[in-house]
């Protein structure tokens, strides 16, 4: 699984920072990002949908392995 963030749609809201601080950071304009090039290590795919889930742009994007 991987995780990124499309920039042209985050408002610095920081949901997904807030639950899920292993997988994103901000920058310092509150702008987030994912880490680790968007790996999701194993164990940590139910807090990346609740990031997507609770982005109120919906600019958390889950790309779910073939």
């Amino acid at each position: 699984m991987r995780v990124r963030v499309d920039g042209d749609k985050c408002q610095g809201h920081n949901r997904c920072y807030s639950l899920a601080p292993e997988l994103f950071d901000v920058d310092d304009y509150g702008n987030a990002h994912e880490l680790n090039d968007g790996v999701v290590p194993p164990g940590l795919e139910e807090k990346a949908r609740l990031a997507a889930a609770n982005c109120p742009e919906y600019a958390v994007i889950i790309e779910e392995d073939a």
